[in-house]
């Protein structure tokens, strides 16, 4: 259990990462002193593809989210529909071939998965 004084501490942190993205600036570089955020979420993606391209059979990508849209145009969905569920993660079209999946033309709708629930992933393994 966080103490109050790491409560505060990383709540501070949160906040002047915001104010750099407010400026202009990227939280990209920001590490923890071994891993900066951009080398972590390149790692994710990598591992993510992995899985999905193991599971060609349960897994996708799309352009659009299951109503049309997209955060960004320079954005796509992929995911994977677990014997415990649906799991997904968006990422920059530059990373679109390193995922070997069936491409579809909308995603499937959103089960309401949250970051929490990756452990569903372990229902890949039964």
């Amino acid at each position: 259990m966080e103490s109050a004084i790491e409560q505060v501490s990383v709540s501070i942190i949160n906040k002047y990462i915001q104010e750099l993205k407010g400026y202009g600036g990227s939280a990209k570089t920001v590490s923890d002193g071994y891993h900066t955020f951009e080398e972590l979420y390149y790692n994710r993606m990598i591992l993510f593809s992995i899985i999905l391209n193991t599971h060609k059979d349960i897994s996708w990508k799309a352009k659009k989210h299951h109503d049309g849209t997209m955060f960004d145009e320079d954005s796509f969905i992929c995911g994977i529909e677990t014997p415990d569920g649906q799991y997904t993660y968006h990422y920059k079209l530059d990373y679109w071939d390193k995922f070997e999946v069936k491409e579809l033309e909308y995603a499937p709708e959103y089960d309401g998965h949250k970051p929490k629930d990756i452990t569903i992933l372990f229902s890949l393994l039964k």
